[in-house]
């Protein structure tokens, strides 16, 4: 089988100073992408920031014989984000890839969450994706491709504790690639979402220490780097990934219960085994089809 190559693709990963987005980068531009390595440089929770990070992973790619270029600014401001696609624009000419990978850990039960917690946190994961991909649309959809991959979490398909704000951003990335994948699929550009499991700076207190070695950064960037590869035509799909283990989540709907009528409060309670049947279950490409057995329904 021949090697998969990204010589003239150029890709933008965001909080690739470490972890994640770092081994993204170094396996991109190892294989011939040009790469914008962007991090803030601040710590896990978002404060700090320092232009090291970003440039030391530039250096290791450069010290391989790749090409790529640093970046500092903050994915959380539209300033920030313009400035990330502008520097791959005026280093490298355009913009293929975007990968978003950044975000920050503001971890607190419910009950002590402050406005600020869970802002912080949406900014960073669910607003820096949307502005970061804002200023790339126009170009891929201009050259007509693109590749788009998101960073979701099993917290936020799944829910976890301590983290509402952490889960909501990361369940909201699902409907934001799935939305994408729509509205880009004229002009080829591809979303995509993974829901990773790994052991970085951000999941170090979360994760069983003695689970690390199996559960390294390298075991997750290989699909990452498939879906953002010129071969890959999925789209609006979400896959877990870790350990050496991927599997692809659906969102899915079970076969329900429906009347002629207004339904009463005990005709939920009487058909309540039915409502809650899990099979068999429907995967929906799109809006138009999840409506299809409410209006056979209706007009029946």
């Amino acid at each position: 089988m021949s090697e998969l190559r990204y010589d003239g693709r150029v890709a933008v990963v965001t909080g690739a100073g470490h972890g994640l987005g770092r081994q993204h980068a170094l396996e991109l531009a190892a294989r011939g992408a040009k790469v914008v390595v962007n991090d803030l440089g601040g710590d896990r929770s978002g404060v700090g920031a320092s232009a090291g990070p970003a440039q030391e992973v530039v250096d290791e790619i450069k010290k391989n014989g790749g090409e790529a270029v640093a970046n500092p600014d903050n994915v959380a401001t539209p300033e920030g984000a313009q400035a990330i696609v502008k520097t791959a624009l005026d280093t490298f000419g355009k913009v293929d890839i975007v990968i978003n990978n950044a975000g920050i850990l503001r971890d607190k039960s419910f009950k002590n969450m402050s406005p600020e917690e869970f802002d912080s946190v949406i900014a960073v994961h669910l607003r820096g994706s949307f502005l970061v991909s804002s200023a790339a649309w126009p170009h891929l959809r201009e050259q007509g491709y693109g590749r788009i991959v998101n960073t979701s979490s099993p917290a936020g398909l799944f829910g976890n504790f301590g983290q509402a704000n952490y889960a909501t951003a990361k369940m909201g990335l699902v409907g934001f690639t799935k939305t994408l994948a729509h509205e880009g699929a004229k002009y080829n550009i591809k979303a995509n979402a993974i829901a990773p499991v790994a052991w970085t700076r951000m999941t170090e207190d979360l994760l069983p220490a003695d689970f690390k070695d199996a559960l390294g950064v390298e075991q997750v960037t290989p699909l990452v780097a498939y879906l953002v590869h010129d071969s890959n035509q999925d789209s609006g799909e979400v896959f877990t990934v870790g350990g050496g283990r991927i599997a692809k989540i659906f969102v899915a709907e079970g076969p329900g219960y429906g009347q002629k009528g207004t339904l009463s409060v005990e005709d939920v309670r009487d058909n309540w085994a039915a409502i809650s049947a899990a099979e068999p279950l429907t995967v929906f490409e799109n809006v138009g089809e999840q409506m299809g057995p409410l209006i056979q329904q209706l007009t029946s």
